[in-house]
């Protein structure tokens, strides 16, 4: 009779691949959910991408520790570091990004970008011809290449929390970053945004994306087990404990 044997631990192992294949089509249907959330004027404005697998995670949770070393701000630093951690501990990454946030605005006069009661603040910070902004100079050094449109940025928080929904309805652990988004970005996942969050999944006994401690990537749980089997190590070499010779046990004998 066939069977599917489910554990979570070692990570990658066959049976923890059996596991994330739920996961998997869990995320599947937050994407289908970000899709249909509401957006301003009904119009289509979000890509995403679901990434998993240990060389991409790990090419993700790279760079974040790229741009936390690029960063000279402490916190964001700590902050990078300990989500790239995660971003190695969950399951998949789900990635959505908003392409129309800094190259097609809304045009609606909210002052939300700038202060002012017009989009000038937008248009005035790019390239333009014929009030049309030139979507290939947007390159920039900057985590964030702003200015963007806020009424299209808010319509990405409404995709991640639709996406957010369906992962609470189907009991999975899920939390969004801005830092995962930021090095998908950095990375050409999603080929057309300038803005772009990630979210973390897991299907997991204990949910690696709270009761984080602090220095959480010199204390996680994959550095616990390594300096665990480096102890160990050490003490099997510890020459009277050898079980052919029991020699400390012989020399007890002896003595009595």
């Amino acid at each position: 009779m066939p069977s599917i044997y489910y554990d979570e631990w070692p990570r990658y192992s066959p049976p923890d691949q059996a596991r994330r294949e739920n996961t998997l089509a869990a995320a599947k249907m937050m994407l289908n959910a970000a899709f249909t959330a509401p957006m301003m004027g009904g119009i289509p404005q979000i890509e995403g991408a679901l990434i998993w697998g240990y060389e991409d995670q790990e090419k993700i949770a790279r760079k974040m520790e790229e741009l936390a070393r690029a960063n000279k701000g402490k916190r964001w630093q700590e902050m990078f570091k300990t989500e790239a951690v995660m971003v190695r501990e969950a399951d998949a990454v789900v990635l959505l990004g908003n392409y129309r946030a800094a190259d097609t605005p809304m045009d609606a006069g909210c002052g939300l970008c700038g202060g002012q009661p017009n989009c000038d603040f937008l248009y005035n910070r790019r390239t333009c011809v014929g009030g049309v902004i030139d979507h290939t100079e947007l390159q920039t050094e900057n985590l964030i290449n702003g200015p963007l449109c806020m009424c299209r940025v808010s319509d990405l928080g409404e995709a991640v929390g639709g996406a957010m929904t369906v992962a609470t309805r189907l009991l999975v652990d899920a939390r969004p970053f801005m830092s995962v988004g930021l090095a998908a970005l950095k990375l050409g996942y999603l080929r057309r945004s300038e803005i772009a969050v990630g979210i973390l999944v897991a299907s997991q006994a204990k949910s690696p994306f709270v009761d984080v401690l602090p220095y959480y990537h010199m204390f996680s749980l994959d550095r616990a087990v390594d300096n665990l089997r480096r102890t160990y190590v050490v003490l099997r070499q510890v020459f009277w404990y050898d079980y052919r010779t029991g020699f400390r046990s012989r020399v007890k004998e002896e003595e009595e």
